[in-house]
């Protein structure tokens, strides 16, 4: 009996000097000895970071980790904000005939984020005004990671050409006023994937995007003859509209074919036409988009040389482009460096940048009382192999998620390095 006693009062103690530890502890979590890159904040050095209820509440050189309920060694990683992307296709669903909206092309999207390094995202037009109300009750409501959207200009959203390429489906009205209800997840209106020669589908888009004060995403679909890009730059575009997929297109449409999608790189002679340069130069954003077949060397290879950078990268992730040349953000931010894209303009492009375009600055950053996302990475050096429908290169350097933490929460944990190993049980979302 004297040994039950005994036990049950070493218990208590233990149980005691635990509370009184987290209750002494001033952060939940401190990240040690990692190089910090933040764009917006222009930081870019060795660093601690420490966070405590969901915020980053310090940086600074030397933070005591004996004051955190857990400690990160971030010792030769580089420790950015979140990772941003704007273009990707989470309507998942059990509508066989839906295609990417309430069906199989599209993703769940909390397995295939925070493995990359991802925080929050912008679904790219996969819902429709008919169903964004679904898609929000189905996707948004239940994702731990924060899920965005650009509303569809089609009412049904990405559910084959029957819909999409009906102009019928494209209400500007209902499209701006279902997005002015939503303010809080809808960033902006897409149109995607249009197949005629008229440019009735993008006045609308813009013109629900304008009722909404939102920006507007082009992916534009092919046209015989083709539309020229340079009317839809400078003479629709406003400062702040997106054209995604701005690596693909088909670079002969202007040389010899007569139909399909301009690309933005003349290949006669390697250079980034002078339209695109004053386009972006005014105030529009050049997107990758990379997908499963919509993006060329031939394009970003001269651009990127040339001084040309996209203002921001992009996944179109989906169930064709996540297992193809794609893959994931950290494999397209290494390609990009491996044909010559700086390593802090790759960050910038796929942080900071990406939150100005879809207006919500709060994220993104690092900044002292902004919400804690924020992901870890190794630069692995070696020799490594990227691909894209036209070619491959080498490069000598690739991103790899060590860890990726959601409001203040360790959500992805490749190799264990935080102290002790809190596994998380369902973390409270928060937006």
């Amino acid at each position: 009996m004297q040994k039950f006693k005994t036990l049950l009062f070493l218990l208590l103690l233990i149980s005691i000097n635990n509370i009184n530890a987290q209750t002494n502890t001033a952060y939940t979590i401190v990240i040690k000895g990692g190089h910090v890159i933040d764009p917006k904040n222009k930081v870019d050095e060795l660093m601690d970071v420490a966070v405590n209820d969901g915020k980053i509440v310090l940086l600074a050189k030397n933070i005591d980790g004996s004051k955190a309920r857990q400690v990160v060694n971030a010792k030769g990683l580089y420790i950015t904000p979140g990772l941003i992307d704007i273009h990707v296709h989470f309507f998942w669903g059990t509508d066989l005939e839906g295609t990417y909206r309430n069906g199989p092309f599209s993703l769940p999207a909390d397995g295939f984020t925070f493995p990359a390094g991802v925080t929050t995202v912008v679904d790219a037009g996969t819902s429709g005004w008919k169903n964004f109300e679904t898609f929000k009750k189905q996707t948004v409501d239940r994702s731990e990671t924060r899920v965005l959207s650009m509303l569809n200009i089609v009412g049904e959203g990405m559910a084959g050409m029957r819909f999409e390429g009906d102009m019928n489906e494209m209400d500007a009205q209902k499209t701006g006023e279902m997005a002015k209800k939503y303010p809080e997840t809808i960033v902006g209106v897409k149109l995607a994937h249009f197949p005629g020669r008229t440019w009735v589908p993008a006045d609308r888009a813009l013109e629900a995007a304008k009722i909404a004060n939102i920006p507007v995403m082009v992916d534009f679909g092919s046209a015989s003859p083709y539309l020229p890009l340079d009317s839809l730059f400078n003479v629709r575009f406003r400062v702040g509209d997106i054209f995604t997929h701005a690596f693909g297109g088909d670079p002969e449409v202007g040389l010899t074919a007569v139909g399909g999608r301009e690309s933005i790189v003349n290949i006669k002679t390697n250079q980034v036409k002078p339209f695109v340069i004053k386009a972006q130069k005014r105030g529009v954003i050049f997107d990758v988009g990379f997908g499963g077949s919509s993006f060329l060397f031939s394009q970003a290879t001269p651009a990127i040389k040339s001084g040309f950078y996209p203002n921001s990268i992009s996944t179109d992730l989906h169930t064709g482009s996540m297992n193809n040349a794609m893959k994931s953000m950290p494999n397209i931010m290494s390609l990009l460096m491996a044909i010559g894209m700086p390593f802090k303009d790759v960050i910038t492009a796929s942080t900071w940048n990406p939150a100005k375009e879809i207006k919500r600055e709060e994220l993104g950053n690092l900044s002292v009382g902004s919400v804690a996302d924020i992901a870890i990475f190794n630069l692995r050096e070696g020799k490594f192999g990227f691909y894209a429908r036209d070619g491959k290169v080498e490069g000598k350097n690739r991103l790899e998620t060590e860890m990726t933490i959601r409001a203040g929460k360790i959500v992805y944990n490749l190799n264990a390095i935080a102290t002790p190993n809190i596994l998380p049980a369902n973390p409270k979302k928060e937006h």
